[in-house]
């Protein structure tokens, strides 16, 4: 795992990079505000239920949660699981609202 912070990628995001961005937060939280990653809560991940993944096992896959605890714990399952380059958003959508805002 790697890590990867909320500049970095939002930099790419602007660049208008294709980038697989997965959120492991909870639905509402997501609700509430995201950066429109894909929604696949840690639950799922954990419980294998990530047949939508398998096909990107070799891919850069960028993980995000609240506070950075959840998708750090997604990546190291990931990893576990062959997928060979997972990232971790340090200081997760907290990080992100604080030096972005909720844009």
């Amino acid at each position: 795992m790697q890590n990867i912070t909320v500049e970095e990628l939002k930099a790419r995001i602007d660049a208008g990079e294709k980038i697989n961005l997965i959120d492991v937060r909870e639905p509402d939280e997501y609700a509430t505000f995201n950066i429109n990653g894909q929604l696949i809560p840690l639950g799922q991940i954990q419980t294998m239920q990530i047949d939508e993944l398998e096909d990107k096992k070799e891919e850069e896959i960028i993980l995000y949660c609240r506070s950075g605890a959840r998708s750090g714990q997604a990546c190291l399952f990931l990893e576990a699981m062959g997928f060979s380059n997972t990232k971790n958003l340090v200081g997760g959508m907290n990080e992100w609202q604080e030096k972005f805002g909720a844009q």
